[in-house]
């Protein structure tokens, strides 16, 4: 049976949210030998404009590379999670910034509920690093990508010099998933 795992990432403008989604993308191609493609839509103002990206994981061909039948959303204010929540499979994951998004709709999906924002300001020190933060959420949550690739992978992408922030903030949003599932 074929495997076929879609996921959207999506916020605003400035969150990192196309950072992260190459970071996923590149794991899963690059580490863990599946097939994956990227995509990512903004608004026009970028910065603070609505913001998304798509991951599609694959053990087969990728014949149509944009996430139609969402497994995992990410989403890290109340529009994108009112945007795109209806796009989730009805035993997806929905997982929101808790003091972002403070209505879910109703469904058969799974939602997780977790300061990312706040957690990737306390804890690892930088706000600017909550894509980072949400992507060991999601590794913990969905298990999708391993933790080994998305390690390589975030030194191989995030910006020289910022390597140790970066995977500090990742492991923060893994120790948290554990409390999760």
């Amino acid at each position: 049976m074929s495997f076929r795992y879609e996921i959207r990432l999506s916020g605003e403008g400035g969150q990192g949210l196309v950072l992260a989604g190459k970071i996923l993308a590149e794991a899963a191609a690059i580490y863990d030998n599946l097939n994956a493609t990227q995509s990512q839509s903004y608004g026009p103002e970028a910065r603070g404009g609505a913001s998304r990206s798509e991951v599609i994981l694959s053990d087969e061909d990728i014949d149509y590379p944009k996430a139609v039948h969402i497994d995992l959303l990410l989403a890290l204010t109340q529009e994108s999670c009112d945007r795109y929540a209806a796009d989730l499979k009805s035993n997806g994951i929905l997982l929101v910034d808790q003091d972002a998004v403070l209505t879910t709709p109703e469904g058969s999906f799974k939602v997780y509920r977790v300061p990312i924002i706040q957690m990737a300001r306390d804890r690892v020190g930088r706000a600017l690093v909550a894509n980072i933060v949400a992507l060991g959420l999601i590794a913990g949550i969905a298990k999708i990508v391993s933790e080994k690739a998305l390690r390589q992978a975030i030194e191989a992408r995030v910006p020289k010099g910022t390597e140790e922030l970066n995977l500090k903030a990742f492991a923060v949003g893994l120790e948290h998933a554990k409390t999760l599932v």
